[in-house]
């Protein structure tokens, strides 16, 4: 691997790593030579087995991120100089029927918890005098409404705009903040749209490409964004969306 991709001697911690998305980067940031320790609040396990059979290292932790504050004391002393923000989770319903527990759970996953979980890494970061790179795993939602994900559509609008306020914040201290913004991919979240026949319909008719992407269609982009190759690369939010947003 050209050593611009390269992420060898670097240590990296995935949210949501346990499966879809978040397991497809964990898996690549690994094989671009990186160390990468795995959180999730369900077991890491299976994404940690696959990494080390295919010669890799990785580490499995707990991290329930329900709690925004969770990962506050993870990063002292561990040597992390990558983050992925992935983990998320979605609710549905109409506007007019939704409840402040559903707006709550999903505000402070998808945007509480992943600034804090960034303000923990970038002091840390700090400390050590030393640069690093933060990947937010945004949505098609952080430009459009969306249908029926209030809480949803307002947290990764949100995610976008901390990654533009942490980027300028940051981009002269050596740490990189973007975000990466996944089209329609075949994961738990969109479970739903998949298996209703109309709106998968609706939806595959207007991505250029004309299917779903599957999770490795993201990782390539967050092993980018990690690397030295995106040395100059700040307060991006880049589509990986099948055409989506050029239709």
């Amino acid at each position: 691997m050209s050593t611009s991709f390269s992420l060898s001697g670097r240590k990296a911690l995935v949210t949501g790593a346990n499966t879809g998305i978040g397991q497809a980067i964990a898996l690549a940031l690994a094989a671009a030579g990186a160390e990468v320790t795995c959180a999730g609040r369900r077991s890491c396990s299976e994404t940690v087995a696959a990494i080390e059979a295919a010669g890799g290292r990785a580490t499995s932790l707990t991290l329930d991120l329900a709690d925004p504050m969770a990962a506050r004391d993870v990063f002292a002393g561990t040597g992390h100089s990558l983050l992925v923000n992935n983990a998320g989770i979605i609710r549905r319903g109409d506007s007019v029927d939704f409840t402040e527990d559903d707006w709550d759970a999903v505000m402070d996953v998808n945007l509480k918890a992943l600034f804090f979980t960034t303000q923990a890494f970038a002091r840390d970061l700090l400390a050590r005098g030393e640069g690093g790179a933060v990947v937010n795993i945004a949505s098609m939602l952080s430009f459009q409404g969306g249908i029926r994900v209030p809480s949803y559509t307002a947290a990764k609008h949100g995610v976008a705009g901390i990654t533009k306020i942490l980027a300028n914040e940051w981009a002269a201290k050596g740490i990189n903040v973007n975000a990466i913004a996944p089209g329609y991919i075949a994961t738990n979240n969109t479970k739903a749209l998949r298996e209703d026949p109309d709106r998968s319909a609706a939806i595959l008719d207007r991505i250029p490409a004309g299917h779903w992407g599957a999770p490795e269609d993201i990782a390539g982009t967050a092993v980018f964004l990690c690397s030295p190759a995106a040395r100059y690369v700040h307060g991006a939010v880049i589509p990986v969306d099948g055409g989506w947003l050029a239709r």
